[in-house]
C-alpha cells in the first residue's frame, strides 16, 4: 500500500475557526505515521492543466490559479482561499492521478491520498463546500483516459453529497458514482431519483441513523449495484463526517461502520478490478473520529 501527501496541504489555512483547518490533516498523518509508518510512503505531485482541463472549464482554473489576491479570498460563504491554497489544492489533485498511476502499474493495490483541502463538492463550474479542485473526478478522468479504463466505480461516503463529482459524470456511462449521504444537509442534492444515464447510486440516511440502517444500506443497495457495474479500478471519497462525534452532521455511525465498508470495497475490488483501490481524504471534522476513522480505513486497505 502506498501514502500520497505532501506538507503544501498543511499550508491551505481557511482561518480561525474554520471547520477545515490544517488540524484535521496533522492528526490523520499522525495517526498514519504512529500505525502504519512501514508503508511506502510518497511526495503528491503537482497536477498538470491538462489534467485539471479533463474536468474543470477554464474560467474556474483562472479563477482559482492565476487571480492575483493577498491575504484570504472568499470563494463563498463556506470556501477560503489563502495564497498557499493553489499549491495545496494542485497537491491534492496530484495525489490522486499519482496514487492511480502507481496502482495501475502495479506498484501497489491499495492507495491512500492524506490531502486536502477536500474536492467532492467542487463542480465543472464552481468551487464550494471547502473544496477547490474536484480531486476525485481528476482521478477518474485520469484513469480513463491514460490508461484506457472502460469501467471506474467512485464510492462516495462522506455524510456530504458529492454534487461535484456527481454534475461532472452524470452522463458518462464509463463512471459509476455510488454515495450514502445524510437527508438534508449541504449541499442539498442526491436524491434517489437522481440517476444520471443510469450510473448514478444515491442512498439517503436520514438524522440519527446508525451503523446498523447504514451497513444495511450498503449491503441491500449499494454494493449489489456496485458489483453489477464490476469496475477496473475503484475510487474512494474518504469521508469522516457520518461519525457520531462529528459537530457537522447528525449520523450515528461508529468507526467499525467505516471499517465494515472499506472491507467491502476491498472484496469488491478484488474479484473486478484485481484489487486496485484510490481513496482520498474529503471530509471528517471531529479531530479525534478523524484519526481513529483514517488509521481504521487504512487498517482495512493495507
Amino acid at each position: 500500500m502506498i501514502i500520497y501527501t505532501h506538507p503544501d496541504c498543511l499550508a491551505h489555512d481557511p482561518g480561525a475557526g474554520h471547520p477545515e483547518r490544517p488540524a484535521r490533516l496533522e492528526v490523520v498523518l499522525e495517526a498514519l505515521r504512529a500505525q502504519h509508518g512501514d508503508l511506502d510512503w510518497r511526495e503528491a505531485p503537482l497536477a498538470k492543466l491538462g489534467d485539471l482541463r479533463r474536468v474543470h472549464d477554464d474560467d474556474l482554473l483562472r479563477e482559482l490559479l492565476d487571480t492575483p489576491f493577498e491575504g484570504t479570498r472568499q470563494l463563498d460563504p463556506d470556501t477560503v482561499m489563502v495564497p498557499a491554497s493553489r499549491a495545496a489544492a494542485l497537491r491534492a489533485a496530484g495525489a490522486g492521478i499519482a496514487a492511480v498511476d502507481a496502482v495501475m502499474r502495479g506498484d501497489a493495490d491499495t492507495a491512500f491520498c492524506a490531502v486536502r483541502p477536500p474536492g467532492h463538492h467542487a463542480t465543472a463550474h464552481t468551487a464550494m463546500g471547502f473544496c477547490l479542485l474536484n480531486n476525485i473526478a481528476i482521478a477518474a478522468a485520469h484513469a480513463l483516459e491514460k490508461h484506457g479504463l472502460e469501467r471506474v466505480a467512485i464510492v462516495d461516503f462522506d455524510v456530504h453529497h458529492g454534487n461535484g463529482t456527481q454534475a461532472i459524470f452524470y452522463n458518462d456511462r464509463r463512471v459509476a458514482y455510488f454515495s450514502s449521504h445524510e437527508s438534508g444537509l449541504f449541499p442539498h442534492s442526491g436524491a434517489v431519483y437522481e440517476r444520471g444515464a443510469g450510473n448514478v447510486h444515491n442512498a439517503l440516511l436520514p438524522p440519527g441513523s446508525g451503523g446498523f440502517r447504514f451497513q444495511n444500506t450498503w449491503a441491500d443497495q449499494l454494493l449489489p449495484a456496485l458489483e453489477e457495474s464490476k469496475p477496473q479500478l475503484l475510487l474512494i471519497s474518504a469521508g469522516f463526517d457520518a461519525h457520531m462525534r462529528d459537530p457537522l452532521a447528525d449520523l450515528m455511525l461508529e468507526t467499525e461502520d467505516f471499517a465494515w465498508l472499506t472491507r467491502q470495497l476491498r472484496q469488491v475490488a478484488r474479484r473486478h478490478a484485481a484489487g486496485r483501490i484510490v481513496s482520498l481524504l474529503e471530509g471528517g471534522y471531529d479531530l479525534e473520529a478523524l484519526r481513529e476513522c483514517s488509521a481504521a480505513h487504512v487498517d482495512e486497505l493495507r
